[in-house]
């Protein structure tokens, strides 16, 4: 081993005080021949190969030169080093290489013999879990998650470009974009976002998404990120950039509009007139969900003249003993939902179903019984939390149930003024709000009636024949047309 001593002392020596030391974690030992000698971090090298594909070949052919052992080791994708310095060489050690060193060369050759990792095997989607269509999840292995892409996407204009992000985790990001389809400007601004970050550790695409997005301080989502891989596949058709995180079992692309939020995968699986009434569906329910509570507070506060007279008698008799005014009471219970929802959510899933339903019922019952709340409002707090679930993409539905408390709060300051207030406050908000530099509300604003036809509601495949404008995509179609023949038309 002197001999190494003196190769990375000599570099030491040539390369001044800022040269990087070697991490103290690496094995460097003898292999039993007189020229060469191995480094590598005992942990992450599989030995068992090393022991079966390198050390007998080294035996075999001890007497040859560092270029030809380079070129004749049967190993893939292995790297010849010129006179690396230490810093390159603890990060090829580091990613799982093993450093062979001849005596009479400073070059060095590093072998990818990564110890295979037990990952988790590819299963069904958990949040955006669907009846009709494919089951595949993505996992926390990149080169699996860019497998299920592929397997999908057999094209050769299927670009990925990988970037390594994280000063300390190295993590392996992967952007994936069609190259005959998507908008450059697009790309480049993905691609300039994510090598820009400077950031000591990425263990989640969700770090990514929160540092590249348009409006850093807005509470709404600017990008998808989804565990379902046809769903990428389908935004990389269309014209979108995506990107995959090694360890994140999601897949994340933009850009995106407002709309897309409120539509399911499985709407193209199904008719487009089912589609089509489950998209207005959920639609409404996200608008009943951050309006129904308010408009509650703010009538029965300020505005009881607009109460139905048969209808009045029942709130009256339901607020007969409520000590509260509305608005605290109104914030209690959405309070008391969110409670039982984070608790189901951090415990086991079996506890977690218990103290939602179990938690939900009791406290619901107590809280009337003791005069606390209404059971009016209790059971449009209820409703609005049961709409709120209706959105396909958690990062939505986590935006809506934050808007509902300040809409509550302005409800009981100044009534129906103080919500219309409220809600110009979010239209400006959000037509202000881009993603990737587009704009957030397309097709509503800008007006691109022909966008419609996938947004509010999904008409039929056929009528689909262009790509969303505002991707400004190189390729506008996606069919040049489609009519059903009939057998006997065909000459």
């Amino acid at each position: 081993m002197n001999f190494l001593k003196s190769i990375l002392t000599a570099k030491s020596a040539q390369k001044g005080s800022k040269e990087t030391s070697l991490d103290t974690n690496i094995l460097w030992e003898e292999t039993g021949i007189s020229d060469w000698k191995t480094g590598y971090i005992q942990t992450l090298i599989n030995l068992e190969r090393f022991d079966q594909e390198v050390l007998p070949f080294l035996q075999k052919n001890q007497s040859l030169s560092i270029s030809e052992m380079f070129q004749q080791l049967p190993i893939t994708n292995k790297k010849w080093c010129k006179n690396p310095d230490n810093q390159t060489i603890n990060e090829l050690i580091l990613q799982g290489n093993i450093a062979l060193v001849k005596r009479s060369s400073k070059d060095m050759i590093f072998v990818p013999i990564r110890k295979e990792q037990s990952l988790r095997q590819i299963s069904v989607p958990e949040v955006e879990f669907s009846v009709i269509g494919p089951k595949e999840g993505f996992i926390e292995d990149i080169d699996t998650n860019l497998l299920l892409i592929q397997k999908r996407l057999p094209t050769s204009s299927l670009q990925i470009d990988f970037l390594e992000i994280g000063t300390r985790t190295k993590s392996k990001v992967a952007i994936l974009y069609l190259k005959d389809v998507a908008d450059e400007e697009n790309v480049n601004t993905m691609k300039q976002r994510l090598s820009e970050i400077e950031y000591d550790h990425i263990l989640d695409s969700s770090y990514l998404v929160q540092m590249i997005e348009d409006n850093k301080m807005s509470i709404f989502p600017q990008f998808i990120d989804t565990e379902r891989p046809d769903r990428v596949v389908a935004a990389l058709v269309e014209g979108k950039v995506a990107f995959l995180t090694n360890g994140s079992p999601h897949g994340t692309y933009g850009p995106v509009s407002l709309v897309e939020f409120f539509a399911a995968f499985d709407d193209y699986f199904l008719s487009w007139h089912i589609a089509s009434l489950f998209r207005i569906m959920r639609i409404f329910a996200v608008i009943f969900s951050i309006f129904a509570t308010p408009l509650y507070v703010a009538v029965i506060t300020y505005h009881p003249e607009l109460i139905p007279d048969d209808l009045m008698s029942t709130l009256t008799t339901s607020r007969t003993d409520i000590p509260f005014p509305p608005v605290l009471e109104a914030l209690f219970l959405e309070l008391t939902i969110e409670l039982l929802r984070e608790a189901g959510a951090r415990l086991p899933t079996k506890v977690g179903q218990t103290i939602g339903i179990v938690g939900g019922i009791v406290i619901g019952t107590a809280s009337v019984d003791a005069g606390l709340t209404s059971n009016v409002l209790l059971i449009l707090v209820a409703l609005s939390a049961l709409a709120s679930f209706t959105t396909p993409v958690y990062r939505m539905s986590n935006s809506i149930r934050i808007v509902r408390f300040p809409m509550i709060i302005l409800s009981g300051i100044w009534g129906l003024l103080s919500v219309a207030l409220g809600l110009m406050t979010i239209l400006t908000h959000l037509l202000a709000l881009t993603s990737l530099g587009r704009p957030y509300l397309a097709p509503i604003y800008p007006p691109r009636i022909k966008d419609w036809k996938d947004s509010f509601i999904r008409l039929p495949f056929f009528t689909q024949k262009e790509r969303p404008k505002q991707l400004r995509v190189k390729e506008k179609e996606k069919i040049n047309w489609w009519k059903k023949r009939d057998i006997d038309e065909f000459d």
